[in-house]
C-alpha cells in the first residue's frame, strides 16, 4: 500500500520512520516533508491546505492512504474532502476536530458532559474581556480560540499582563483570526501530563503517558514554544490516575462527540493537569503531538498501518496494542531566536551518532547542504531501560551535532 503522509515537522518524520517499519507498507511519500524525511520518504512539493492539489497527488501516486498529520487541514476538513473523493484517510473529520480548532467549543464540549477542565469565560469582544479582568483572580490564562501552533496561550499575573495579552490577541491580531474570540480561564496548578489515544469513535486505546516542555529554557523559563522536548512514562499518572481519567474524562470525550455527531476517528491528544482535585483538561488535539509523537510512537510494538486500520475501519476492539516496557526521551534542537524572531540557512553538522534516532523538524538541503530551515531543527531521541540513562544517551550524543545559535534544553526528563 503507497501511503501518502502530510506535513513537515518532527512529528511527521517520527510517523513516516514507523510507517517504513510495517511489512505492509509499499512507497512513503510526504507533502511537503523535508530534509530529513527527504530521506526515509519521497517528498512531494505543496502546500497542507491545497486540498485540490493533494487530491491529485493522491490519485496519481495510486496512494492506498494518506495520513492527515497536521492540526490546520484537519480543522479545515481535508479528510472530509479525501473521503468524498473515496480516498482512504486516517484523521479526524473537521466536526470532529472542532475540539482542537475552536479552544470555545472544546470548553463548551466539556461543560455539556461534565467533563473536569478549569473555569472559563468566552469573549469576542475586547472591551468586554478587558472589564472581566479587572476582578478576575490571579494568575489566569489567556487563550486564542483557533489554531495558533501551540504558541496561544499566554498565562499572565496580573490584569496588566492580562490587558496586554488581550491587546496583543484581539487587537494586534499576534495569531491572525485564530484570536478572533479568546478564553479566560483559571490557572490549573499541578503536573501537566499528555495521553495520547487512538479512538475508532467507539473504542480507545491509550499509548504512554509523556510530559511536553512548553517553555524555551531550562526550569521552565522563557517563552511558550511548540515544545522543546518530552520523555515517556509520566511518573506522575499513576494507575490510580489513569483509570480515574479513563472513567472521568476520556470516556465521556469519546461518548460526548458521538452523541454531538462529531464520531472521532484518529488520535485525541489530552492535554492534562494533574491537581489536588483530580485530572483537569487543559486542551484537547485532534492529532499526534510534537515533541510527544517522537518518543511515544518509537515504543509502539504493534504494525502501525494495523492500527491505522482499524481506527478507519471501525475495528479498534479486535486488535490488541502492545509497547515496548521501556523509558523513552527527545530533546529538541532549537536555532536562537525561537520562538520569536531567528536566522535561517544555517549548515548542520552532525557527527558520528550511537544509539540515538534524530527528527528533522525544520531543515532544507541547501545546495547539497544540509541547512536550517526553522525554530525548531532537529529532535534527538533515544529509548532506554530508564529515564537516567536515556537523557545521558541523548545529551551525550547531541555534542556531535551543531549549527549556529543552536540552543537546547539540558533539563528534559529531570522534572518527574
Amino acid at each position: 500500500m503507497n501511503v501518502l503522509v502530510i506535513g513537515s515537522g518532527g512529528r511527521e518524520h517520527a510517523i513516516v520512520k514507523k510507517l517504513k517499519e510495517s511489512r505492509r507498507a509499499g512507497k512513503i511519500y510526504c507533502l511537503p516533508g523535508n530534509a530529513g524525511i527527504s530521506l526515509d520518504a519521497e517528498c512531494v512539493p505543496g502546500s497542507v491546505m491545497d486540498f485540490d492539489h493533494i487530491v491529485k497527488v493522491c490519485k496519481e501516486k495510486e496512494i492506498g492512504l494518506c495520513f492527515v498529520a497536521p492540526d490546520d487541514p484537519l480543522g479545515a476538513g481535508l479528510v472530509n474532502r479525501l473521503n468524498a473523493e473515496n480516498i482512504r484517510a486516517f484523521g479526524p473529520a473537521k466536526e470532529a476536530a472542532i475540539i482542537e480548532s475552536s479552544k470555545a467549543f472544546s470548553k463548551a464540549f466539556m461543560e455539556r458532559h461534565n467533563i473536569p477542565t478549569a473555569k472559563y469565560r468566552t469573549f469576542t469582544d475586547e472591551k468586554a474581556a478587558k472589564e472581566y479582568i479587572i476582578s478576575a483572580k490571579y494568575p489566569l490564562v489567556v487563550k486564542a480560540d483557533g489554531l495558533a501552533l501551540g504558541k496561544g496561550v499566554i498565562i499572565c499575573q496580573s490584569a496588566d499582563e492580562a490587558n496586554a495579552a488581550v491587546t496583543q490577541i484581539m487587537a494586534e491580531k499576534a495569531f491572525g483570526s485564530a484570536g478572533d474570540t479568546i478564553v479566560i480561564e483559571e490557572f490549573l496548578e499541578g503536573k501537566e501530563v499528555t495521553v495520547l489515544t487512538f479512538t475508532d469513535g467507539k473504542t480507545v486505546k491509550c499509548m504512554p503517558s509523556s510530559q511536553d516542555h512548553k517553555k524555551a529554557f531550562d526550569g521552565d523559563k522563557g517563552l511558550n514554544t511548540g515544545g522543546m522536548g518530552a520523555f515517556s512514562p509520566s511518573l506522575a499518572y499513576t494507575k490510580e490516575i489513569a483509570a480515574e481519567t479513563m472513567e472521568k474524562i476520556i470516556i465521556p470525550t469519546i461518548k460526548g462527540l458521538k452523541e454531538e455527531n462529531r464520531e472521532f476517528k484518529g488520535v485525541i491528544y489530552f492535554g492534562l493537569m494533574l491537581t489536588k482535585d483530580g485530572a483537569k483538561v487543559l486542551e484537547y488535539n485532534a492529532r499526534f503531538g510534537d515533541p510527544e509523537t517522537q518518543c511515544v510512537l518509537p515504543l509502539l510494538k504493534t504494525d502501525f498501518l494495523d492500527v491505522i486500520d482499524a481506527v478507519i475501519d471501525g475495528k479498534l476492539s479486535d486488535l490488541e496494542l502492545t509497547w515496548e516496557n521501556k523509558a523513552s526521551a527527545v530533546v529538541i534542537l532549537a536555532s536562537g531566536g525561537y520562538p520569536e524572531k531567528y536566522e535561517k540557512g544555517f549548515p548542520i553538522t552532525i557527527g558520528t551518532l550511537d544509539g540515538v534516532s534524530v527528527f528533522h523538524s525544520g531543515t532544507a538541503f541547501k545546495g547539497g547542504i544540509l541547512v536550517t530551515n526553522g525554530g525548531r531543527v532537529l529532535g534527538v531521541a533515544a529509548t532506554g531501560t530508564g529515564i537516567a540513562t536515556v537523557r545521558e544517551t541523548i545529551y551525550r550524543n547531541i555534542q556531535n551535532i551543531s549549527f549556529k545559535n543552536m540552543y537546547y534544553r539540558k533539563d528534559i526528563g529531570i522534572k518527574l
